[in-house]
């Protein structure tokens, strides 16, 4: 199988790798030309194999959906878009009615696994029809993890479902993330009792109800700066986090957690908190995303 990749960041790219390394071809576009295979669209598309495949992998909204326009003037009936960026589930609507006009098939994943999914796997969660998704199987198996496919893959529905679920996933992450962030503050407040608060951590990886990915990750963050001396406490948040919150009112399903976690998100805009240096921290452990360093 040959596939076109748009978008050669930090998962782009590691996508791209992950594929190769599994017997996918790939040729990939992005307009850093230290990174791309070719020099344009024109070139990628003309480089795939009829029926193609092209799998998106650029920020989410106006850029997104420039890439689309672009590539609905240049695609032929029967080729295949998968955005799986963290696009809104509400654009992939649009995105696919757009192609749709021309005959070009449309499927949205929602994508986890970060900086270390080249070597891991990536969690995938699509949305599309079954037979697009059944063409696009041995994509989806090269990049995600070994194991059962049902442990780290899923139909989750029709277009739109895939985003959909990486957003409330989003949502669930920013909750568990501040969770380890709060108890990193109280343990850290506590000098004058608690003498060894990076132990305490790595201590709680193995036996225990709160062990995880993410505790793994906090650990090497304290591993590499046991205080977070070099991280200031700043947090961006993602859109996925805020349309969670925006559903779930749409929905009259109550997220205090989830909401909670966004509005301390804000809250690390304006005092340098212990437990948002810690946020920041798994945040740059897990997806690359940058940290603001400290004076």
């Amino acid at each position: 199988m040959h596939i076109g990749i748009i978008g050669l960041g930090k998962m782009g790219a590691n996508m791209r790798d992950r594929l190769r390394a599994r017997g996918i071809e790939v040729t990939g576009y992005d307009r850093n030309d230290a990174v791309t295979d070719v020099a344009g669209l024109d070139e990628l598309i003309e480089a795939l194999p009829a029926p193609r495949l092209v799998w998106l992998m650029v920020p989410a909204g106006a850029v997104t959906d420039a890439v689309i326009t672009e590539l609905s003037a240049i695609l032929t009936a029967g080729d295949l878009v998968i955005d799986g960026g963290n696009s809104r589930f509400t654009d992939d609507f649009v995105h696919a009615e757009h192609l749709a006009a021309t005959g070009v098939h449309y499927i949205d994943a929602g994508v986890s696994g970060g900086v270390w999914g080249v070597h891991n796997g990536f969690g995938l969660m699509v949305g599309g029809s079954l037979d697009q998704v059944e063409r696009a199987m041995p994509v989806f198996d090269a990049l995600r993890p070994d194991g059962p496919r049902e442990e780290s893959f899923v139909h989750a529905g029709e277009v739109g479902a895939g985003h959909y679920a990486k957003m409330v996933h989003n949502g669930i992450e920013y909750a568990l993330m501040q969770s380890y962030a709060e108890g990193y503050e109280l343990l850290e407040k506590r000098d004058d009792l608690i003498k060894d608060v990076p132990g305490i951590f790595k201590a709680w990886q193995r036996g225990t109800v709160v062990r995880s990915w993410l505790l793994e990750l906090l650990v090497k963050a304290l591993d590499e700066d046991p205080e977070l001396r070099d991280i200031e406490g700043f947090v961006e948040d993602s859109g996925e986090g805020r349309w969670t919150i925006e559903e779930a009112i749409n929905n009259a399903v109550p997220v205090p957690t989830i909401s909670a976690a966004i509005f301390a998100r804000f809250v690390s805009r304006q005092d340098d908190s212990p437990a948002m240096k810690a946020v920041a921290a798994l945040r740059n452990q897990f997806g690359g995303h940058a940290v603001k360093k400290a004076d």
